[in-house]
């Protein structure tokens, strides 16, 4: 997987026209600041959107991971997106510029190479595409659905890092409705966390609507925790924390990740393939689990300890 020490917990979604809203994202503790030049902004508001935020990318450092969601491929405003993000000017700070691109309606591996064949022929001509941002695909149509292996796979082929689902567009498209427990779904969310997987991809979960059910919310951030997820894509600020605390190791899975590193740490199991720990078998697959999970929880405590210095 690329850079595992990534966090990607909590993945809030910003319309860029709301330059109130992105002034204030730079407080907020979400992992990943989404701005959103796609469904949350109007038509008429579209260039504003743009404008706000090239202006917010280039002209400080923002701690979160930043994604821009650029208009589909087949939209009038998708050029001029592009252009902007390859022609916005030298930056003053390797810090500044999105991280990601965020492709909302891929519905083949193909749209992703086309993409990247006209970033990389930009790239050719002399314009400067800020430390050449990774590929996100929303995948939140039916056609995605039925070719989501071949788009993770088309990872080797492009700078794709990670799949994010968009369950609202799914349901529009499918008519399948998005009911308390989301049974129905986890279909879907079980297969796009292997395709994600297979081929070293991160994978977000879909926004929850109900914001005044913080119950359904934390449902539904267990219910993706444990099929495989990342972190979950969230739509107000009051959603961030109970995706943050539920994405991270708990006390006790990281006290048992000690345990085990401990166990084959002890020189008298150095060749040991298994052991028992805790009263449960521990094999060196679980070994790397237990490693992957303290650097999350480190790189949790560095974020935070950051954040509170007001850096």
């Amino acid at each position: 997987m690329n850079n595992p020490a990534l966090l990607l917990r909590s993945a809030l979604y910003l319309p860029g026209s709301n330059a109130r809203a992105i002034e204030k994202a730079r407080r907020l503790p979400a992992d990943v600041i989404i701005y959103d030049l796609e469904d949350a902004v109007a038509p008429q508001d579209k260039a504003l959107a743009r404008s706000q935020v090239m202006a917010e990318l280039a002209s400080r450092s923002i701690r979160q991971y930043r994604v821009v969601r650029i208009n589909g491929m087949e939209t009038a405003w998708h050029a001029d997106d592009l252009d902007a993000l390859l022609t916005a000017g030298p930056r003053t700070s390797p810090e500044c510029g999105p991280d990601a691109l965020l492709i909302p309606k891929v519905n083949s591996a193909d749209d992703l190479r086309i993409l990247q064949k006209r970033l990389n022929a930009a790239a050719g001509t002399g314009q400067s595409l800020n430390r050449r941002p990774v590929l996100w695909a929303m995948i939140e149509t039916p056609n995605a659905l039925l070719n989501l292996t071949s788009i993770a796979a088309c990872a080797g082929e492009t700078r794709l890092e990670a799949l994010v689902l968009g369950l609202n567009d799914l349901a529009k498209e499918t008519g399948i409705a998005q009911l308390a427990g989301r049974a129905v779904w986890q279909p879907v969310l079980t297969q796009s966390v292997i395709a994600a997987r297979a081929n070293g991809l991160f994978v977000l979960d879909g926004v929850c609507n109900a914001l005044e059910d913080e119950e359904r919310l934390l449902a539904e951030c267990r219910q993706a925790r444990d099929s495989g997820f990342d972190g979950k894509t969230l739509i107000h600020p009051r959603q961030i924390d109970p995706a943050n605390e539920i994405f991270a190791p708990d006390a006790e899975a990281l006290a048992n990740a000690r345990a085990i590193i401990a166990a084959f740490d002890d020189d008298a199991n150095k060749d040991a393939g298994a052991l028992r720990v805790n009263g449960q078998m521990a094999e060196r697959l679980h070994l790397e689990q237990a490693l992957a999970l303290l650097a999350k929880a480190n790189a949790i405590a560095q974020q935070e300890a950051f954040a509170t210095r007001g850096d």
